[in-house]
């Protein structure tokens, strides 16, 4: 039985970490994969809870063992997806729940094609940039960086099966469980899920 592959996109500010770790706590039973990051941890982030945080000599070693799934560089610091993770994960069963960016995306679904999508869009580019400078961990040019990328991650939306637009909390949240409860519905999700059951009522 191979578990369900959920892939999380958004623009940098959109509220994608809160939206998940909020989504965790209610599906405890999906795996969240983390992932690894030559990015300096911001505060209150912890080693190996929010990412793997290497050495850039060390992620060069891992591209070049095949370690990871996907990885790719993004405002100048590189991140990567643990293949092994995900893999075992799945293959136990388990859900795992990917949060990245729309690049990493496509790699994965080239190896993952049954992958589930979901963007998750800020309300107006107003109140992106309001989160990001609110944040207030970032420096003014890096904030100006990643308004210029939005603009172009948001390209790739419809590269997602499904759309969320942040802007109240608690109903992009209603809404995101409502994508997990219905993959998990599928009727060839359902037949992985409860073989024996299926082969009762309906092969038999």
């Amino acid at each position: 039985m191979s578990g369900l592959l959920f892939i999380v996109a958004a623009p940098s500010g959109a509220g994608k970490t809160t939206l998940v770790h909020r989504l965790l706590a209610q599906k405890p039973d999906i795996a969240l994969s983390i992932s690894c990051t030559t990015r300096a941890p911001r505060p209150n982030e912890v080693d190996g809870r929010d990412y793997h945080f290497l050495d850039a000599a060390r992620f060069q070693r891992m591209i070049e063992a095949g370690d990871f799934l996907e990885w790719a560089q993004v405002h100048g610091n590189f991140y990567g997806t643990s293949r092994r993770f995900i893999e075992d994960a799945r293959d136990t069963g388990r859900d795992v729940l990917l949060e990245i960016d729309w690049q990493g995306a496509a790699q994965v679904r080239k190896v993952f094609p049954d992958a589930i999508g979901v963007f998750i869009l800020p309300p107006s580019l107003d109140a992106l940039a309001a989160r990001l400078h609110d944040r207030a961990s970032d420096s003014a040019d890096v904030i100006a960086r990643r308004l210029a990328a939005a603009r172009e991650e948001m390209r790739h939306a419809g590269d997602f099966s499904y759309v969320i637009i942040n802007d109240d909390l608690d109903a992009a949240l209603a809404q995101f469980v409502s994508i997990v409860e219905a993959a998990r519905l599928e009727f060839l999700n359902q037949k992985k899920r409860h073989p024996d059951l299926f082969h009762h009522l309906i092969s038999a």
